[in-house]
């Protein structure tokens, strides 16, 4: 039986899986219940849980090459409004990315690579990891040893891509970058408060924080290499309570993304500078700090086009394949990228009616659950296929 047709047979256990999963949605680092879900079902499958950091790890296999598989778990700080039965019983929470299905599928890889355990020629390592979506759970698992003991040889992953797309299509990139990188901006800007009708007496944060938006936008148009992607995008500002007040301080955040190190390094600098100067140019102070957040995801070209060949080998019924694929959103598996060969998909789980007109992060979004047993099986089968052809390596 093939991995697929046995992960059609296992389709209910990992629809259950995921409406679990969904319905209890937990953002940032700690997920408790997730955490001990996750937990829990991999001792069901013959495979003790350890914990790395405030994620969850686990061996199939014993020796030999280790291939780690890696899954984010975390849910995003907003409202659903998706209207199904299982929908987040948290207001404040909700699965729109879909990292309940990415937790689901690699559960489901565990589960077949387990039951295929004495085949395996060498080891896989799982990540179920939190926090994604503030780029920092996968630093906190690479801090606790998730690359170590033993220790990690390759990576791969996948991300659910919802909208009008049809179920089989798989996205790729092994050219190029594929995510931007990220890091949070925050600028607090320290002025002169007093009365509205005295700006005389004044350093009026406000405006400078103005000129300093503007400001940044001009390191992108004239000091950024045009034939680089890079975006500064200012997405809260907020000073004073009072209509007729100018206020002591004023708040800016926001995010910088680019699609190298180079240009990321030379956002980072040009950024903290000009906040800086501006400030100064108007009898003010800005503090800037900058988050570390992730590098660009760059797959490596060899591993990618290995395990789209083993996809390709599996064969699932209505498959299709794009390459090239590049987006500037962000995603921490960046930080895994860099450190060993490494390889990110996006798996469709659209639907071509008007379930699939939201898009990611949008509170009404919809992810089409037949999507659960290709990726699964694509995970299992790329690691298996993997180790097979690398695990006598040394």
């Amino acid at each position: 039986m093939s991995y697929y047709d046995r992960a059609l047979e296992m389709k209910d256990e990992l629809i259950a899986n995921r409406r679990y999963l969904h319905e209890n949605a937990e953002v940032g680092l700690t997920l408790p219940k997730t955490r001990a879900y996750v937990e829990e079902k991999l001792r069901e499958y013959g495979i003790e849980p350890q914990r790395c950091g405030e994620g969850v790890t686990g061996l199939i296999g014993k020796g030999g090459k280790v291939l780690l598989l890696r899954a984010d778990m975390d849910a995003l700080a907003m409202p659903e409004e998706s209207g199904l039965p299982f929908a987040s019983k948290d207001p404040n929470a909700a699965h729109c990315c879909g990292h309940d299905m990415h937790a689901t599928m690699l559960l489901g890889a565990a589960k077949l690579l387990k039951e295929h355990e004495n085949e395996l020629k060498g080891t896989v390592k799982l990540m179920f990891q939190p926090s994604e979506e503030t780029l920092t759970g996968s630093r906190n698992m690479l801090e606790h040893g998730i690359l170590e003991n033993p220790k990690v040889d390759a990576a791969l992953a996948y991300h659910v891509g919802p909208g009008q797309l049809p179920i089989g299509m798989f996205m790729y990139n092994a050219n190029s970058t594929m995510m931007f990188s990220n890091n949070d901006l925050h600028i607090r800007v320290r002025g002169k408060g007093g009365h509205g009708a005295m700006p005389q007496n004044c350093v009026d944060p406000i405006s400078v924080g103005a000129h300093i938006v503007v400001a940044l936008q001009e390191i992108i148009s004239r000091e950024m290499d045009p034939k680089a992607s890079c975006v500064i995008t200012i997405g809260s500002f907020h000073a004073g309570t009072a209509l007729n007040v100018i206020p002591e301080e004023a708040v800016l955040d926001g995010t910088l993304r680019a699609d190298t190190k180079e240009a990321q390094k030379q956002l980072v600098k040009r950024v903290r500078e000009v906040a800086e100067a501006t400030a100064k140019v108007y009898g003010a102070e800005a503090e800037v700090e900058i988050t570390d957040g992730a590098p660009p995801l760059i797959c490596d070209k060899e591993t990618t086009e290995e395990f789209v060949g083993y996809m390709r080998e599996l064969a699932i019924p209505g498959s299709m394949e794009q390459p090239d694929v590049a987006a500037s959103a962000s995603e921490d598996f960046a930080c895994i990228a860099e450190q060993v060969p490494s390889a990110f998909m996006y798996v469709s789980a659209g639907f071509m009616d008007e379930r699939g007109v939201a898009s990611a992060h949008n509170p009404k979004v919809q992810f089409n659950e037949e999507v659960l047993p290709r990726g699964a099986a694509y995970l299992a089968y790329c690691a298996e296929q993997w180790l097979k052809r690398h695990g006598n390596k040394h």
